[in-house]
């Protein structure tokens, strides 16, 4: 029996090759946004523990305003980090669902070139399912004609 060959396998592999290339660009992209996201949250505690030594410590007795004010300078400085942080990580996340979305539409046209490849598939077999079928029929009536023709010439002779 023959084998199956189909015409776009060659397209097929080069959509398996873009689909698993975007997956490397939103592997990479999403690791892009892990240090940003550890250092947010470092810049958050950091400002918390700072917050919190400076209300256990330095807020009974005589204050301190220098301390206060310094407090207070590297807590704005802390916010304008966080705030940066947030906007890089808000600029990664949007390459993020841009990269996203292109390995759906990669999944998409591959997914649908190996519909047309199993659609392909079925009718090669049903062909040579139909083929085998027509042989064993022609291969029926030239054995039936040929028993035929036999008795014709024995009961003749």
């Amino acid at each position: 029996m023959a084998k199956f060959h189909f015409k776009l396998q060659g397209l097929l592999r080069q959509r398996e090759h873009v689909e698993a290339q975007r997956q490397r660009v939103l592997a990479s992209v999403r690791q892009e946004m892990n240090p940003l996201q550890f250092e947010l949250q470092r810049v958050n505690e950091s400002m918390k523990g700072t917050t919190a030594n400076l209300k256990t410590s330095h807020l009974t007795g005589r204050l301190d305003m220098n301390l206060v004010a310094a407090h207070r300078r590297f807590m704005l400085a802390m916010r304008q980090k966080a705030t940066a942080l947030a906007h890089q990580i808000a600029a990664v996340q949007k390459r993020a669902d841009v990269a996203q979305a292109a390995l759906a539409e990669a999944v998409k046209e591959r997914k649908v070139t190996e519909k047309l490849r199993e659609h392909n598939f079925e009718q090669w077999k049903a062909d040579g399912h139909r083929k085998a079928t027509t042989e064993s029929d022609e291969t029926a009536m030239l054995m039936g004609r040929r028993n035929s023709l036999d008795e014709e010439s024995r009961d003749g002779t």
